[in-house]
């Protein structure tokens, strides 16, 4: 069934290209991108008693779309698998095969318009809203956005989102439960910017609302600011985020990011230091003061190796500890077309760790120290690859709030990526 889908889908796009009505301002374009990964402590400490594990996983997508006057229009299909996930003859597929983007948007005029429909939400630095590109099914929701930006740089946008979990409506006639699936039930956000010649800042709002076992929401709401300034050949960047409200299970929130970082451009390669501190709860509090960065683009700043808030925990009785996490990056240009990236970074708790799940000795608050290496190589305009490595030094503390896994003291990750991705049509 999902084949003839896409095949129907292809057949429109054909057809699309092929009239007239379209030709100024249509674009086809598509992507083809496999990653080998060797994980050997990935996410989580490595044991003496685990194997490594190596595969080959593969985005594919076509893009579409279209823009004139008053109307914009985006699609994005994507097939994500695991190679040799399926047989070579099969009828039932266990890949991923949906669509990624589908908004249509109404234009008012040249600075202001109103989009509907499935969108990634990509703002700032993706700290706390990002399109999750690294992974590959990335990330997008389903919300109904206004838009306006004037020549000042002056931006404001403003979201609204409702979910509800149903196959098909009309097996839907009472109750607007919603279960089973880790997002909010509504949403609602603010998003401000502005840009000056040498400075930029934005400003958040936004509420999410969880659904309860008793029907009713836990609202939670993050504040947020992001700016950076640029003083000769050094760039300044700090953010501050305070959560507030309650969590799913009707807790009060209370909880606070705070990043700051420092960009020198050298003349051998540019250097970023920098601090993240995000507060977490301590094992037996009843409040959570755990900052949550929910929809944000994770892997990008807490270490390539995805200890820390993507997708697992780190904490205990149940408490997220937060993190503190000291780093420098760098890029060193290797040629006209490949540079390498350095990342080192020093991970500790601002929470308190014990031996066991909460309770015995008080352990270090230090949790490790991460290294990440990529080779990026420009093979063309439409071809990339990247080679990458990354090794992190665990301790006695990382190991007590990971789960408590006995260390076999490597926990080391190496992938390559090829990306490829041809312009079909544009015009």
């Amino acid at each position: 069934m999902r084949l003839t889908i896409t095949r129907t889908i292809l057949l429109v796009l054909l057809c699309l290209a092929s009239t007239q009505f379209v030709l100024a301002q249509l674009s086809i374009s598509g992507e083809i991108r496999p990653r080998a990964e060797f994980r050997d402590g990935f996410k989580t400490i490595n044991t003496a008693s685990q194997e490594a594990a190596f595969f080959v996983e593969q985005r594919s997508r076509l893009y579409l779309e279209y823009q004139n006057e008053k109307l914009g229009f985006q699609f994005s299909l994507q097939d994500v698998r695991i190679w040799g996930n399926t047989a070579q003859i099969y009828k039932s597929d266990p890949a991923l095969t949906n669509v990624y983007e589908a908004w249509g948007e109404y234009k008012f005029n040249s600075n202001s318009s109103i989009r509907v429909g499935r969108q990634a939400l990509n703002y700032d630095n993706a700290r706390f809203l990002g399109n999750l590109d690294w992974a590959q099914q990335g990330r997008s929701h389903d919300v109904v956005k206004y838009m306006y930006q004037d020549s000042s740089g002056f931006s404001f946008h403003a979201g609204a989102a409702y979910n509800q979990n149903v196959v098909f409506e009309p097996g839907k006639l009472s109750s607007t439960y919603y279960e089973g699936i880790n997002n909010y039930k509504s949403m609602q956000y603010l998003w401000l910017h502005k840009n000056w010649t040498t400075a930029q800042a934005s400003l958040l709002l936004f509420n999410d609302g969880r659904q309860k076992t008793d029907s009713s929401q836990a609202f939670r709401q993050t504040y947020g600011f992001v700016g950076d300034k640029q003083l000769g050949n050094v760039k300044l960047g700090g953010e501050l985020y305070y959560q507030g409200g309650k969590d799913q299970t009707g807790k009060e929130v209370n909880a606070w990011l705070a990043a700051v970082n420092v960009s020198v451009n050298t003349s051998f390669t540019p250097l970023t230091f920098g601090v993240d501190y995000l507060s977490g709860t301590n094992p037996n509090e009843n409040t959570n003061q755990a900052f949550n960065p929910l929809y944000g683009t994770n892997h990008k700043f807490y270490g390539f190796m995805d200890y820390f808030y993507v997708g697992n925990n780190h904490g205990q009785n149940g408490q997220t500890s937060g993190l503190l996490d000291f780093y420098v990056q760098s890029k060193f240009k290797l040629g006209e077309r490949s540079a390498l990236i350095a990342h080192f970074h020093h991970f500790s708790s601002p929470t308190s760790i014990y031996a066991t799940e909460g309770i015995g000795e008080e352990l270090s608050m230090q949790l490790g120290e991460e290294i990440d290496l990529v080779y990026n190589l420009n093979l063309t305009p439409e071809v990339n690859f990247k080679l990458g490595y990354s090794q992190l030094f665990s301790t006695e503390s990382l190991e007590a709030i990971k789960g408590g896994a006995e260390r076999k003291g490597l926990n080391q990750w190496a992938w390559a990526m090829l990306s490829i991705k041809p312009t079909f049509y544009a015009k």
